[in-house]
């Protein structure tokens, strides 16, 4: 693939991810907490979905942590980044599946009464921490560009 489209679906994928985690906020604000969770996860697979389309790498699923071992193939990609990203990928994924189906969890719970306002703010916290390095890691990559 050209530089110029890697940049510009890396670009489209980022501008999702931030779009995701400003719905995830708002969801919070809303007492939703289990959709605000949903949608942190989200943003930070898009994010990271972004950043493998930069580098010109396939991303396919939805697993953050699965996404991430794509990375390791990125020469000077540095270690610390990439357990960073592993560090809250591993939280996120967690909330992929029982954020929204009730036969996620124990019976007869269902998601609006096991999430909480500061799963949500992890949540969101780890997210923004995933959009903010990979912004950062485009950036200062894309040189020329």
């Amino acid at each position: 693939m050209s530089r110029d489209k890697n940049m510009k679906d890396a670009k489209r994928w980022l501008i999702t991810a931030q779009a995701d985690a400003k719905a995830a906020s708002a969801l919070s604000l809303a007492g939703m907490y289990s959709h605000a969770c949903f949608n942190a996860q989200q943003s930070a697979e898009k994010a990271v979905k972004a950043l493998l389309y930069f580098y010109d790498l396939d991303p396919w699923g939805h697993s953050v942590v699965k996404l991430l071992e794509n990375l390791k193939k990125v020469e000077g990609l540095s270690s610390s980044l990439i357990e960073m990203f592993l560090k809250h990928a591993r939280f996120l994924d967690k909330l992929y599946i029982p954020t929204r189906y009730p036969d996620g969890l124990p019976d007869e719970l269902s998601p609006a009464d096991v999430f909480t306002k500061e799963d949500a703010q992890k949540a969101l916290d780890a997210a923004l921490e995933v959009i903010k390095a990979v912004e950062k890691n485009i950036a200062g990559n894309n040189h020329g560009n």
